[in-house]
C-alpha cells in the first residue's frame, strides 16, 4: 500500500464544533475509522478547527474514491 500524502478539508460541521472531542466530530471521526476499516487501511490524521475538518488517509484507492464523491 502506497502511503499518500495529501489531505482533505471539509467545511462540514457549524463553527461552535471546535475540536476532535465535541460530539459531531467524535462521530464523523468514527465514521472514517470504519471506512478505513473497510478499505483496509488507516485514518492517519484528525483534526477540527471552527467547523472545518481535515482528515487522510494511508490508501491512495479511499482517497481517489473520496475526490470522485466530492467532484459529484
Amino acid at each position: 500500500m502506497k502511503v499518500s500524502s495529501g489531505s482533505f478539508e471539509v467545511d462540514l460541521f457549524s463553527s461552535e464544533v471546535d475540536g476532535e472531542d465535541h460530539p459531531y466530530a467524535s462521530q464523523f471521526k468514527d465514521m472514517l475509522e470504519s471506512v478505513a476499516g473497510q478499505y483496509g487501511c488507516q485514518l492517519m490524521s484528525f483534526k477540527v478547527q471552527k467547523g472545518i475538518v481535515t482528515f487522510s488517509f494511508d490508501s491512495d484507492e479511499l482517497n481517489s474514491e473520496i475526490l470522485d464523491l466530492l467532484k459529484k
